[in-house]
């Protein structure tokens, strides 16, 4: 009885996990460029006890008999599905058509900045003490040029509009008619391999701190798309991509869930109330 109780609590608390990844995405359904997280079981290890000796009835299934101990919550792993495109007619709404491009904020940390990377494309400007504007994410966190440095320009208040070029420059355009000399490259970064990112918050991921301890470089995690990579940028001006989380699928998965778990906690009375009959006769 102790060991159906074991195993079905350890399974209680990992399907608990799952719970809480399903109530994550489902509460980021409406969050732009969120990317929802799918996640998998594995068996944890099985005692294996041989009876061969008292049982010799020919049967096609193995000897001897296995008990589980319940089940683990193995992976979680990061849907990276394009989302659909939400249209908005901002000047400063951009969406990729492309999966694993990245836009890059940087994000503070103690006296400097680290960068992070996001789907989420709705900028703004914010104004800064000197009359320059600087590009700020929703959050109002800086956004990256191709160089790193927080994207900064003359004269915010007298901008008309902005525009993209197709290698995702930004082009400004003032009141008088003037413009830059050359558009501001957006940081735009691709994910060679998302499942090694680390995790910050909805939208926001960066290079985990132990690279060396997981075998990989940061040039096999990323590659920032400069000079010749500009190509391959592939964003749209006025859009902005919605979250992919699959609403019907998560319902399913949730409901799947509950009665996984209701059967766990079913099984803990059921062995609960048998110690009480054992008790009992004793």
């Amino acid at each position: 009885m102790l060991r159906t109780m074991l195993t079905a609590t350890n399974t209680m608390g990992e399907l608990q996990n799952q719970l809480d990844t399903i109530g994550h995405n489902l509460a980021n359904t409406n969050t732009h460029g969120y990317k929802a997280r799918d996640s998998q079981f594995h068996e944890l290890l099985y005692q294996q006890f041989n009876n061969e000796k008292l049982d010799r009835t020919q049967r096609q299934s193995p000897v001897g008999i296995r008990y589980g101990v319940g089940a683990k919550l193995g992976q979680i792993q990061y849907n990276q599905k394009q989302g659909a495109l939400q249209s908005t007619g901002r000047d400063l709404d951009f969406a990729f058509n492309t999966a694993k491009q990245f836009f890059t904020v940087l994000l503070p940390e103690g006296d400097g900045t680290r960068e992070a990377y996001t789907r989420q494309g709705n900028f703004y400007v914010s104004p800064m003490q000197n009359g320059n504007g600087m590009l700020v994410n929703g959050d109002g966190y800086p956004v990256a040029d191709s160089n790193g440095n927080a994207i900064t320009f003359p004269n915010a208040n007298a901008v008309k509009n902005f525009g993209l070029t197709a290698e995702g420059g930004l082009t400004i355009t003032y009141n008088d008619g003037t413009g830059l000399g050359q558009p501001i490259e957006l940081a735009v970064t691709r994910f060679e391999r998302p499942q090694f990112m680390e995790h910050l918050s909805a939208t926001y991921f960066t290079l985990p701190d132990n690279l060396n301890e997981l075998g990989v470089t940061e040039a096999e995690l990323l590659t920032p798309l400069r000079g010749a990579g500009r190509q391959e940028v592939n964003v749209q001006q006025g859009v902005l991509e919605m979250s992919n989380v699959d609403v019907g699928r998560e319902t399913t998965e949730l409901i799947q869930t509950q009665r996984m778990y209701q059967m766990n906690a079913r099984s803990v009375t059921l062995a609960d109330q048998m110690l009480g009959l054992i008790n009992g006769i004793r």
